[in-house]
């Protein structure tokens, strides 16, 4: 960290620093419910998600059946309980029980990015990045229960190092809401670390799904729906369509399928199938870092998990805004570690989020399904961002737990990686320079 970031952190550990950050809280996500419920210009169709689509949802969902018919879902049955979480606050519409109880994830996640802060390595940046970046995606963060999602991956995270059966419960139960909290565990050091997380997530996502197929009929329709999806606008192939469309060199159109606008005419399905490979590619990617890695410090389940999802992120069809909440909340838990890789990975998630933000939902209709030339270099931008992200977040990762170390002539540095049974990784004996950020550490994760 630098001087001036030392001198930040230590400022608001404070009581006075603890203050502001409250205050900047309430502030900011009170700014945000105000924009949600007042529906300002070009903003509408934010809370349309929650009154109708969520809504409707709702309503097939107490008659105990998933709302499989519904080509818009397209998400594992666990979601279904997010679904039905307004029915905690009766005395409420559906749609101020919806935002309030979203509200509540973002305050548990703010309280868990601070929290990790006292550990002895910790760093309150973490925290500091999700208080101010998500007021940059406005009021779209209480209208999507991606907010829900994001708090169960970041949980899990922040809970493998101490607690590691109840990081994998989180885990697999965010497996069950929306698939992708599962590769949180991607960087769990090797050993009983693993094997309890794996085997912890496993376990709850048995359970949970033996527990709604006894009360919901239909609890895997969601399958079909989900693997038809073709190219959506806002993703990297989108926007390499769009980007085609404006020079003349594609003759296709956007229609709205699935519940979102994708691209129909020549070279989709190729450009999907490519997608889907990269995707294939990006995780033997994942595969090989694990196989390979010799050194884990506190930080490395943290990194890796971030790089998992930026990797499945940028090479999915579907690249909706919302997907910044993912970004976000695992940068911010990777800056709750002194030791992370991904600082420059951070920034440009912050850069990503704010050009989302211009083209969802500020400029969605006027330019960006109009395929103008404003509305291709944002969307060509951001996905340039998330890419460039990507394959940095891997280099550094891979620089941090494979590369040889400088000094010592081989590539398993000063560990081996191994677990010893309480999920710290064995320090080996070569000599090594003192410890700085981002470099190898005796691994207590």
């Amino acid at each position: 960290m630098t001087s001036t970031s030392t001198t930040i952190d230590s400022a608001l550990r404070g009581r006075a620093g603890r203050l502001a950050m409250a205050g900047f809280w309430l502030a900011t996500r009170t700014l945000m419910v105000v924009l949600l419920v007042v529906n300002l210009h070009g903003t509408s169709s934010v809370r349309a998600e929650i009154t109708v689509t969520y809504n409707n949802w709702y309503n097939v969902l107490v008659t105990g059946t998933m709302p499989h018919g519904d080509v818009m879902w397209q998400y594992p049955p666990a979601a279904a309980a997010i679904f039905l979480s307004p029915d905690l606050l009766p005395f409420l519409s559906y749609f101020e029980a919806f935002v309030a109880l979203t509200v509540i994830c973002d305050a548990l996640i703010t309280v868990g990015l601070v929290r990790a802060a006292r550990r002895s390595d910790g760093s309150l940046a973490g925290a500091v990045l999700w208080l101010t970046t998500l007021p940059l995606l406005l009021s779209l963060p209480f209208a999507r229960y991606d907010l829900q999602v994001t708090l169960l991956a970041v949980g899990s995270l922040l809970c493998l190092r101490f607690r590691r059966k109840l990081g994998g419960v989180l885990a697999g139960i965010g497996a069950m809401v929306k698939v992708w909290p599962l590769l949180t565990l991607i960087g769990t050091p090797r050993g009983r670390t693993t094997r309890d997380a794996i085997l912890s997530a496993v376990a709850a996502g048995a359970v949970l799904l033996a527990v709604l197929a006894l009360f919901f009929r239909d609890t895997l329709g969601f399958l079909g729906n989900q693997g038809n999806r073709g190219i959506q606008v806002e993703s990297l192939g989108g926007s390499a369509l769009m980007f085609g469309k404006l020079v003349g060199a594609w003759s296709g159109k956007s229609e709205v399928r699935y519940g979102a606008y994708e691209y129909v005419g020549p070279y989709v399905s190729s450009v999907a199938m490519l997608s889907v490979g990269l995707t294939g590619v990006g995780f033997a990617w994942l595969l090989l870092w694990r196989i390979k890695a010799r050194r884990w410090t506190t930080a490395t389940p943290l990194d890796a998990g971030l790089c998992a999802i930026l990797v499945f992120t940028i090479t999915s069809r579907v690249l909706s805004p919302q997907y910044l909440m993912w970004l976000v909340g695992l940068a911010a838990v990777c800056l709750t570690c002194k030791h992370t890789t991904q600082r420059p990975v951070a920034w440009l998630i912050v850069a990503a989020t704010a050009v989302t933000t211009v083209i969802y939902p500020l400029t969605y209709v006027s330019q960006i399904l109009a395929g103008s030339g404003i509305g291709t270099f944002l969307l060509v931008l951001r996905n340039g961002l998330l890419a460039w992200a990507a394959v940095w977040s891997c280099l550094l990762l891979w620089r941090a737990s494979v590369s040889p170390v400088p000094g010592t002539g081989n590539g398993n540095g000063t560990g081996n990686g191994t677990g010893n049974g309480n999920g710290n990784a064995n320090a080996g004996t070569a000599a090594a320079p003192a410890p700085k950020a981002g470099s190898e550490l005796p691994a207590r994760v």
